[in-house]
């Protein structure tokens, strides 16, 4: 507390002030409330008494933490955001505990966002103003609207850029090729492809255009467009992923580089080798993706905690 600073209208009651915090005017902490260091607590901000907040947390005006959020290193909580703890809230009636809610390090929330109780917000995501967070929200990932649903990912380089068609991208590819990319290992395969007036055939060799040889292949379809897939990374199977009808987006992630590509051509593979973090997201209402694997099914070979995933990229 000696080397916090409180505001003379302001009212804290918890002496668990980090140093380097500080506390403005008509701010309210209560007595358990924890806080860490350098953090900023602006006008009009109440604190319940179950509430962690890690080290350099910013809150900005009009927020109410109440019991069971947690907040981490490095948040950021915009203007008149709103947490809540009680999915069924009742006047004089108390759940025997309050949910949590976990905003991970990093992360920001956007003015006048509202958290629905227990979700987690996870590790340098963006919750655009004015949202609505009802599920929780992986990390990197970028969030608007209500119900929020995941527009993008921060700190991703777009294979091509978004004002491209379809057919400027194929134009600017190889006709047959192997592109490289900005994440370690990740590889783009334009398939040859035969056209008449009979249809059109793509075809692949397994073991050299795709390079491994399939153990294993399933089919992804008839996925809502507001639904994410994949949020894992493998120890030790590659894959090799074909947007065989329709067209979805695909990040992958080595840790230092994340990119996104657009799958729309049964003639393009994108190649994923081990230990890549890898997502599939706006899926368009027709699309099909084919998804040949390395390996046999294995439950131990996935690594699903981002945090985990970051560990073992950078040993």
């Amino acid at each position: 507390m000696a080397d916090a600073f409180v505001h003379p209208q302001a009212l804290c009651e918890s002496p668990h002030l980090g140093a380097g915090t500080r506390i403005w005017a008509f701010a309210h902490v209560l007595p358990g409330a924890r806080i860490g260091a350098d953090c900023n607590v602006c006008d009009h901000v109440f604190i319940e008494n179950d509430v962690l907040v890690g080290d350099r947390v910013t809150i900005k005006c009009g927020v109410q933490l109440w019991d069971g959020v947690r907040l981490e290193d490095d948040v950021f909580v915009g203007p008149n955001a709103t947490f809540t703890n009680d999915i069924f809230p009742r006047s004089k009636q108390y759940p025997q505990a309050f949910a949590h809610t976990e905003v991970r390090r990093g992360a920001s929330i956007g003015a006048n966002a509202t958290i629905l109780p227990g979700v987690t917000i996870g590790s340098r995501a963006m919750v655009g103003a004015g949202a609505v967070v009802t599920r929780n929200v992986p990390p990197n990932a970028v969030v608007v609207g209500n119900p929020a649903k995941i527009v993008g990912y921060v700190d991703t380089v777009s294979h091509a850029a978004s004002e491209q068609t379809d057919e400027l991208v194929a134009a600017a590819m190889p006709t047959v090729g192997v592109c490289s990319t900005r994440v370690r290992g990740v590889t783009l395969h334009n398939l040859r492809q035969v056209v008449d007036m009979r249809g059109s055939l793509s075809v692949a060799e397994l073991g050299q255009d795709v390079p491994f040889e399939a153990r294993r292949y399933f089919l992804v379809y008839d996925v809502p467009s507001i639904e994410i897939r994949g949020e894992h990374a493998h120890l030790l199977c590659a894959q090799f992923l074909v947007a065989v009808k329709g067209r979805v987006h695909v990040v992958a992630d080595d840790g230092d580089c994340r990119e996104e590509f657009v799958l729309s051509q049964p003639s393009q593979g994108l190649f994923l080798p081990p230990m890549t973090w890898g997502i599939q997201y706006c899926y368009s209402p027709d699309a099909v993706l084919l998804v040949l694997a390395s390996e046999h099914y294995d439950a131990d070979d996935y690594v699903r905690d981002y945090d985990d995933f970051l560990r073992l990229a950078k040993a």
